[in-house]
């Protein structure tokens, strides 16, 4: 049975447990309102770039482009995109379920995140590149990225890419999914499901748009684009369910700091209690053998 001394000491690591919690919870809420809004407002732009690849393609029917191709797949790429640091819940566990469905024998790996990375090479699966991103992912680290993986789909490294992050759902719930990159598919079904944070597409996709110098020439340009846009998404969709993840952790930490604090104040009370009655029965014991 534990001494108070005991119980005392584990109140006290409990508490200093619960204030370390309570202030990663309280800095994970601070930057998970702005990676939510930029998620959400990322996500209006792709759609409205999506329209005009569907508008340019309806004008350009035999357009083609060598980040459309298609090929029978014997060389798979994955870019996993998870977290730098842990603490946030079951985000990265659910990530690696879905890295170890892919054959490792004919797939290549590109990472952005620490997390994402040592899964892969401790899992002994071939990882070819390691990128990180900052708290707000900027456009230049998705670039970077996205210039790798096409560079390995262009140079036939790979027959087709696909991305494997978190999508940012709402504050309690984040989903991996898994997301074809390259090649870029039909034009015509490069619209999304639109939700209550975006804007309607099929409006957009039917009006019509005049292209200069011409429709062909507006594609080959945005293509690129396009797939910098993608990356960039699939990067602050991550963040935000990152920072969601981790506040939402981090308070059922604290809560239940909180819980064992009183449980264990509750028993060394208990404790205490009975200490005291046992001395005062042995006192009165003592005296009433002595008189």
């Amino acid at each position: 049975m534990p001494s108070t001394r005991d119980i005392r000491r584990r109140i006290k690591s409990v508490k200093n447990t619960a204030q370390i919690t309570k202030a990663m919870q309280m800095v994970a809420s601070s930057k998970m309102r702005k990676a939510q809004l930029a998620a959400l407002a990322g996500r209006r732009f792709t759609v409205l770039l999506n329209q005009v690849l569907v508008s340019a393609g309806k004008g350009s029917q035999d357009f083609s482009h060598p980040l459309m191709e298609q090929r029978a797949v014997a060389k798979h790429g994955v870019l996993a995109v998870s977290t730098d640091k842990g603490l946030c819940g079951a985000l990265n566990t659910n990530l690696g379920r879905e890295v170890v469905k892919f054959d490792r024998n004919n797939t290549a790996y590109v990472t952005a995140g620490r997390k994402a990375s040592q899964f892969i090479v401790r899992t002994k699966r071939n990882l070819v590149a390691e990128f990180t991103y900052k708290d707000t992912p900027s456009v230049a680290e998705a670039r970077a990225i996205s210039k790798a993986l096409q560079e390995m789909f262009l140079k036939g490294e790979v027959d087709c890419v696909d991305v494997l992050f978190t999508r940012f759902v709402n504050t309690l719930t984040q989903k991996v999914e898994l997301r074809r990159l390259l090649p870029v598919g039909d034009l015509k079904n490069l619209l999304p499901e639109t939700t209550s944070d975006q804007p309607a597409a099929t409006g957009g996709a039917d009006l019509q748009h005049l292209f200069e110098p011409s429709a062909e020439h507006v594609l080959s340009a945005i293509l690129p684009i396009y797939v910098d846009t993608v990356v960039y998404q699939v990067l602050v969709e991550a963040k935000a369910s990152e920072h969601s993840s981790r506040m939402v952790a981090m308070k059922n930490a604290t809560d239940n700091a909180k819980q064992l604090i009183k449980d264990l104040t509750l028993e060394y009370n208990k404790l205490r209690q009975a200490n005291i009655t046992r001395e005062l029965l042995e006192i009165t014991s003592a005296a009433m053998a002595m008189g």
